[in-house]
């Protein structure tokens, strides 16, 4: 098999962000749906939370690849940003697109490889 993984998991931490576009539902949406669609993924719905007061917004894109989530910290000028992206997708244009859209200071970018090895111990056991 090309990849020995199903797929991979990126962890986006970003500092310094714009206050009020961590309050913003709204642009946030458009924020996570762009980078989906710069990561040509396909976006099967979405669900978004924005706290009262002064809070941030927590917010998941349900891809058929998968899923973007975000939780925001307005008070703090941070953001976590989680997206787990299956098959061939552009993971890379998820952190390029939000690191912009939420205008940081600082991130903090992890990818962890999911499920390593698994699909080809499943080949295996189709031979």
């Amino acid at each position: 098999m090309n990849d020995p993984c199903p797929g991979n998991h990126g962890l986006l931490d970003l500092y310094g962000c714009d206050e009020a576009i961590l309050k913003d539902e709204g642009r946030l949406k458009t924020a996570l749906a762009a980078a989906a669609q710069a990561a040509e993924a396909t976006i099967l719905t979405e669900h978004f939370h924005t706290f009262g007061g002064a809070g941030g917004v927590t917010g998941v894109l349900l891809l058929a690849e998968s899923h973007i989530s975000i939780h925001t910290w307005p008070e703090h000028r941070f953001a976590a940003i989680d997206a787990f992206i299956c098959g061939g997708m552009k993971l890379e244009k998820v952190k390029e697109i939000l690191c912009r859209e939420l205008a940081a200071e600082r991130a903090v970018w992890t990818i962890e490889q999911r499920g390593e090895g698994i699909l080809d111990d499943i080949q295996f056991l189709v031979e």
